[in-house]
């Protein structure tokens, strides 16, 4: 069985449709696909249609945005009830923050003489970075996503717009108040390790993180053999991903890291628990008939 646990779609930063991203995860040989857009369960009904379609299970999640120890960190939700009023008002404190950040950036990006409009920002949700790189892109001022972000819109780069983000630690116990569990993405990657020592990872887990992103493009493989015995020694589930974008993210293809069976097993038993306790109607797996 193959697993892939982060995915994104075009209602968040990816460039496919919910069906799409569903419909190429079955072609690239995945088993079982979880859609984890930032901050938004929009694109979950969309995507369990395709899901029975295409006979492949589906795990609804989402990726959110949190701040830690003065540091971004995202962290993946599955199987919340997206209605909890804690959730769910932390969710539309999130989009609002992107959805003035937009126009911040593009104010930026015209100081520098570079003419953009909102109208030139293609996406089926709430616009944020990627998108506003993906315009600069299709403007030919840069040539990739990776560029747009490293000349503009990187931390401490000229068009950076700060924005919203929770506090992980409230929002760790509002996901599992929701009935869901949570796992920390790529927790070392990209200079993160400084927010998520091995000792802030242990008091998460013992405030109710579930899990860690162990296998993940921005792990090397030395980073991943020691987030794999840390999440041994923690009793948190290690999973692998792809971080998929479409094609917004390069050398992220579907399937490229998975979680193994045993560990999405363990990840699916603590939110049956967090379920049961929490009393909320949380979704279900969506799993094609045999």
């Amino acid at each position: 069985m193959r697993i892939d646990l982060h995915t994104h779609s075009r209602v968040s930063d990816g460039t496919q449709t919910p069906t799409e991203l569903v419909v190429a995860a079955r072609a690239a040989g995945l088993d079982v696909v979880a859609l984890t857009d930032h901050d938004t369960a929009a694109g979950w009904d969309e995507a369990a249609d395709a899901a029975l379609a295409a006979g492949i299970t589906l795990v609804r999640g989402m990726e959110i945005s949190t701040r830690h120890r003065g540091q971004g960190v995202h962290l993946l939700a599955y199987l919340p009830d997206p209605e909890h009023p804690a959730l769910r008002a932390e969710l539309e404190r999130i989009v609002d923050g992107r959805g003035s950040r937009a126009p911040a950036m593009l104010a930026a990006l015209h100081a520098l003489g570079i003419e953009l409009t909102l109208d030139d920002i293609a996406t089926d949700g709430v616009p944020g970075r990627p998108h506003v790189a993906d315009a600069l892109v299709r403007a030919g001022v840069v040539a990739s996503r990776d560029e747009a972000f490293a000349r503009y819109l990187d931390e401490g780069r000229p068009a950076y717009v700060d924005r919203y983000a929770a506090p992980l630690t409230g929002t760790i116990e509002a996901v599992t108040a929701a009935g869901g569990v949570s796992v920390v993405a790529h927790p070392w990657g990209r200079g993160r390790r400084a927010a998520l020592p091995p000792e802030e990872l242990a008091a998460l887990a013992r405030l109710g993180l579930a899990g860690v992103e162990v296998d993940h493009q921005d792990h090397d493989p030395g980073v991943r053999e020691e987030l794999r015995a840390l999440a041994r020694d923690l009793d948190l589930v290690a999973t692998g991903s792809s971080d998929h974008h479409g094609l917004g993210k390069t050398d992220h293809d579907l399937g490229c890291h998975t979680t193994a069976v045993a560990e999405y097993e363990r990840l699916l038993d603590r939110a049956a628990t967090a379920a049961i306790a929490s009393t909320r109607a949380v979704p279900a797996l969506v799993t094609p008939a045999d």
